[in-house]
């Protein structure tokens, strides 16, 4: 059986691993780099960008141990340069290319537009026409564009990462992940930056006391973040850089900066596809409809990952492209499982969660709270991030442990051990009892365990109880 994978992001990469693994003949063919968004234009860069971010924000507190070494600079030209190996690195050196080259795929990367040119054949920019006995879609997506008078001289977020030079002041219109991962970086490296949040509060996936917690950092820390701001009228070019015009219950406002960024959602990456020719049809949403199965509506097709609009993760992408290569191998057979992946947005401050929001769970369960603040916790005050907290969602009824939300230094690192938790099937007694070096930032897992735990009038001695007080 031959089978061509289009995209190689994780999901395309997991995909065509997986058909390999079976025994397909199989070809992965991209527009860009091995690795796709995730690598070149998503986490990766992202994370290496807030990393620069942090290293300021942390020689700027470098007095407070009494280290002087004056006020840091940034060479963002330099920068660019170190994101860009960082990139180049993933790519070049990633295991999974090691390991599809093993399995015997073909990778044709920089071919450019893919294009269906038949039920069974795709034809790239640069490259043969390939002609497969399935194939599975795995483009991932791009941003939303504003739809207002003026939207073309709107930047997206992969446009913020191309800059040459750090903007004196910056919009960004959308206050999600995205949107504040760009505003929080920039307002590191010392742009003026303020956030522009068309509902009534930032992170509206989030719980809302992330939200809270998040938006009081941001706004603490110099920050001007607007939530139910009203309804943008139009963008206009200034000598300066550009004018947002907005109204709210009929008054007109406006608000200047050197440029503006729009991250206000996300969408199917298929329009170069020409998916028509191969009988493949898009939802409502404009994302590839899948089945259970993800098979879409031509039969031999199938998609996985941002295109089908099911999450924007990485994870859940990983696992789609796992159940739909097998599918499209051995036949559909396997529906993937549908469980909480943790996801964290590095941010300042950072933050992280797994599993459903408070508000989520009350709706179906009666829960407790376990909630320690990072004040209480002893390497946060060793390393001077004392802001945030760890908040366990708990069934009252059996202790199992439903989600978990954090806000502070290391969230994305710490929600994991939740993660695993729940995925181990522990109580919060379970965890409230796991032995970890001290001190550490994990530790206010097991003491958020611990507290929920006595809620639940679980049985704890005196010493046990000293010890999680320590932690």
């Amino acid at each position: 059986m031959k089978v061509v994978v289009i995209g190689a992001g994780p999901a395309g990469v997991t995909a065509a691993l997986r058909a390999a693994e079976l025994g397909a003949d199989t070809t992965l063919v991209t527009r860009g780099e091995f690795g796709g968004m995730a690598a070149t234009d998503g986490p990766v860069p992202v994370r290496t960008l807030a990393n620069a971010a942090r290293l300021l924000r942390g020689a700027r507190r470098l007095d407070r141990y009494g280290i002087r070494a004056g006020e840091p600079t940034l060479d963002y030209g330099a920068l660019l340069t170190r994101v860009r190996e960082v990139v180049a690195h993933t790519s070049e050196r990633s295991g999974l290319r090691a390991q599809a080259e093993r399995l015997g795929v073909t990778i044709r990367e920089r071919s450019g537009d893919v294009r269906f040119v038949g039920t069974h054949a795709v034809q790239a920019a640069d490259g043969p026409r390939l002609e497969a006995d399935r194939l599975i879609v795995c483009t991932g997506g791009v941003g939303r564009r504003l739809t207002v008078p003026g939207a073309e001289l709107v930047a997206t977020h992969s446009d913020a990462w191309g800059l040459t030079a750090v903007p004196e002041s910056l919009i960004v219109v959308g206050g999600g992940m995205t949107g504040l991962q760009v505003a929080s970086i920039f307002h590191a490296f010392g742009s003026r930056v303020s956030v522009f949040q068309r509902g009534p509060r930032i992170l509206p996936d989030e719980d809302h006391d992330v939200a809270t917690e998040v938006a009081r950092q941001l706004r603490d820390s110099g920050m001007d973040v607007r939530a139910d701001f009203g309804v943008i009228e139009r963008f206009e070019r200034t000598p300066r850089g550009m004018r947002m015009r907005f109204t709210k219950d009929g008054v007109a406002s406006e608000m200047d900066a050197a440029l503006a960024v729009a991250a206000v959602g996300w969408i199917a990456d298929a329009g170069p596809l020409g998916l028509a020719a191969a009988g493949v049809e898009l939802d409502d949403r404009g994302f590839v409809r899948v089945d259970r199965h993800l098979a879409t509506t031509a039969p031999h097709v199938f998609a996985a990952g941002d295109v089908t609009g099911r999450s924007v993760l990485v994870p859940p992408a990983v696992v789609d492209a796992h159940a739909a290569a097998t599918n499209a191998v051995l036949g559909p057979s396997v529906a993937p499982a549908d469980e909480p992946v943790p996801m964290g947005g590095f941010t300042e401050p950072e933050y992280a969660h797994v599993g459903p929001t408070e508000a989520e769970a009350r709706e179906h369960h009666d829960v407790v709270i376990g909630l320690v603040r990072f004040d209480e916790v002893a390497r946060a005050a060793i390393d001077d991030r004392m802001a945030g907290f760890c908040k366990l969602v708990v069934e009252r009824g059996t202790g199992r442990i439903l989600g978990g939300h954090v806000v502070g230094e290391r969230a994305a690192d710490i929600v994991q051990a939740v993660a695993i938790a729940m995925r181990g099937g522990l109580t919060a007694l379970d965890l409230a009892r796991v032995s970890l070096a001290f001190p550490t930032y994990v530790g206010i897992v097991t003491r958020a365990a611990y507290r929920a735990a006595a809620q639940l009038g679980a049985v704890a001695d005196r010493t046990e109880r000293v010890v999680r007080d320590s932690v």
